[in-house]
């Protein structure tokens, strides 16, 4: 699956290492790295897991991606009401 569509990492913390492995399961790319602190490792952890989906349409064109915003629009639209 990951040389069709690429590689999904997971990163978390463990004491002063950040881990990752990917999130399908093939084995590859899976790796560590030893950081001074332990809140370093966790906060690179947490900004290498941050996924750009939850924004979709926030930072869109504003002619480029017209339908997308007019979509999130009425949907948050629906949401409040």
């Amino acid at each position: 699956m990951c040389k069709v569509l690429g590689h999904s990492p997971t990163f978390w913390a463990d004491g002063n290492t950040m881990r990752w492995e990917c999130e399908r399961g093939c084995g590859e790319g899976d790796g560590s790295k030893n950081y001074a602190s332990a809140a370093d490792a966790e906060r690179y952890a947490k900004a290498l897991n941050k996924r750009d989906n939850e924004d979709i349409g926030k930072r869109a064109p504003l002619l480029g991606l017209l339908p997308l915003r007019i979509w999130r629009w009425f949907k948050n639209r629906n949401q409040q009401g």
